[in-house]
């Protein structure tokens, strides 16, 4: 979409609409009369750096599902990088609603065949739909994956795109993915990927200003006082430690380094 021209504008009423820009890197506030003080954040969450460095410490064996079997094991890093991204992609479809260890399996039965978006569009339906099952909802994934190779391959040359507006605009995928293939496949930071788990335990931790009913609404929150600099890291650290400990029912708190100051942990 484009951006008004700000040429006329008054400075004081330019600075108030750039923040609907998505993503804006900042630069210039604060600049005037010299000033060289950071913004502090108009809102932070009480005990959150600490809360993050023991998430930190449970998490330093990194032998979650997700260390292992997640998105960033899925692909064949020995793949040209076009071929890669793609990988990355289709592995984030495949893993919507989906436990990392069936979107492993998938992803190895569908590299066995060869895993590129001409082997794909070349591939019957019944057959790319015996390969991913079971993966949740695989029917409406076969549809989707068919769906978006094809636009990949007309109007991308075959490579993904690189800009989060353009991916979402695949069918079958979300913003999570979107910002987790900006991060894997391009190695860029576009935003915080929030999936259930990341939505679920900031909203226990308190770490959004207000309760949260959904993960797109849980990331604009995140985003809007967690510094940029942690937007990588979240997602693993949070997914890992949501299947191991922070569970969805029956969170194992006895076993939880956070007990004491966390919101939400049952106390003996």
């Amino acid at each position: 979409s484009q951006v008004p021209s700000t040429a006329g504008i008054p400075k004081r009423s330019r600075r108030r609409k750039s923040v609907t820009i998505a993503y804006e890197s900042g630069q210039g506030d604060g600049a005037e009369q010299g000033t060289t003080e950071p913004q502090r954040p108009r809102w932070e969450p009480r005990d959150w750096q600490q809360q993050l460095e023991r998430i930190r410490e449970m998490r330093r064996n990194r032998d979650a599902p997700v260390d292992e079997m997640g998105v960033e094991k899925c692909y064949d890093s020995s793949a040209p990088p076009q071929v890669m991204r793609y990988q990355v992609l289709l592995s984030l479809m495949l893993s919507s609603q989906t436990k990392d260890q069936v979107t492993s399996a998938a992803m190895l039965r569908l590299r066995e065949h060869g895993l590129t978006v001409d082997s794909i569009l070349q591939m019957d339906d019944a057959t790319l739909g015996q390969i991913i099952y079971p993966v949740g909802f695989w029917r409406n994934k076969v549809k989707y994956i068919k769906q978006t190779t094809a636009i990949l391959k007309q109007k991308y040359g075959g490579d993904i795109p690189r800009t989060v507006e353009e991916l979402v605009q695949l069918p079958g995928v979300g913003p999570k993915m979107a910002h987790l293939a900006m991060n894997i496949a391009w190695d860029s930071v576009s935003g915080i990927a929030v999936d259930t788990h990341v939505h679920r335990i900031t909203n226990r931790l308190k770490w959004v200003k207000k309760e949260t009913r959904y993960p797109e609404e849980t990331r604009v929150a995140l985003e809007d006082w967690l510094p940029r600099d942690l937007w990588r890291e979240i997602n693993w650290l949070l997914v890992g430690f949501g299947q191991q400990t922070c569970l969805p029912v029956n969170p194992r708190c006895n076993e939880c380094l956070n007990q004491d100051i966390c919101p939400a942990a049952k106390r003996p």
